[in-house]
């Protein structure tokens, strides 16, 4: 492998030092915090602040008021997402564990968000997703099964509206996606729905640099 010149490694190192700056830029109150600590507990992945104030930016430049999201986990992205939504947005959240969604509902509560602002469905999510209504939202989050996820991409491109935007988590695999090396199915799928994302006419992609990658794509009118 290729050693790196001082300066390479100096862009790098600073690239890095950065990323880890932005990444942690946001604050997370005691809500946040509590549902954090749950999840770890469970031995569960969470998304990042980074991820988190991006998701929270996203629903409130889309003025979001409906947002779907699968993989509800202990309610951290949920937060991210009811606070940059509007204050009548509703929060619809799929998971296949009912107990998962027990302590997102606590969390929700601590951040102060009455109950009628999110609607918890348990159950696998392609199972669930034909039931929503076709165009009814204007946010999509993906953050479940990765084998899944360009079902995902089908069903999000169903449910949003002109100008929605469809987001998922985790794409960089810790670093397996951009990895040459074998890897297993599931980082094949990222990598075939990074290709379907970018070439579709159908979206508007990006992909942003936070936590492990969150790719962002909005359904053209």
């Amino acid at each position: 492998m290729r050693q790196l010149r001082g300066q390479e490694r100096a862009i790098t190192a600073n690239r890095q030092t950065s990323w880890s700056f932005a990444d942690a830029f946001v604050a997370e109150d005691d809500a946040l915090r509590w549902a954090r600590e749950r999840a770890r507990e469970a031995g569960l992945p969470s998304v990042s602040p980074g991820t988190g104030g991006a998701l929270r930016l996203l629903a409130a430049t889309a003025d979001a008021k409906a947002v779907a999201e699968i993989g509800t986990g202990t309610g951290v992205s949920g937060i991210y997402l009811l606070l940059g939504m509007r204050p009548d947005g509703v929060l619809t959240t799929v998971d296949l564990q009912p107990e998962r969604q027990q302590l997102a509902k606590t969390a929700f509560r601590a951040a102060g968000f009455a109950g009628n602002r999110a609607r918890f469905i348990p159950g696998r999510a392609l199972d669930v997703l034909p039931r929503l209504a076709d165009g009814g939202y204007d946010l999509v989050f993906c953050d479940g099964d990765r084998l899944e996820y360009l079902d995902y991409l089908a069903e999000s491109l169903r449910l949003l509206r002109p100008g929605g935007l469809v987001c998922f988590e985790g794409v960089f695999a810790d670093g397996r996606t951009v990895d040459s090396g074998a890897q297993p199915a599931e980082v094949q799928r990222v990598r075939e729905l990074l290709r379907a994302v970018r070439e579709s006419q159908e979206l508007v992609p990006s992909l942003l640099p936070v936590g492990d990658g969150l790719l962002c794509a909005v359904r053209r009118g």
